[in-house]
């Protein structure tokens, strides 16, 4: 079983919409569009839909 492993690269809070991408030059996340709450305790939006292998 072999497969290609993808990564996230965009990433939104659940509770403040707190919208962030993945700067690959950097190695981190950082913000996108909206800045969100900076005292909220991020619920990023992983619902087991993303598959990180590919066939």
């Amino acid at each position: 079983m072999s497969g290609t492993l993808r990564t996230p690269t965009k990433r939104v809070c659940e509770l403040c919409d707190r919208a962030e991408k993945w700067d690959t030059d950097g190695g981190s996340w950082v913000v996108d569009t909206t800045p969100g709450n900076v005292y909220c305790i991020h619920e990023w939006d992983i619902n087991g839909t993303f598959v990180p292998f590919e066939e």
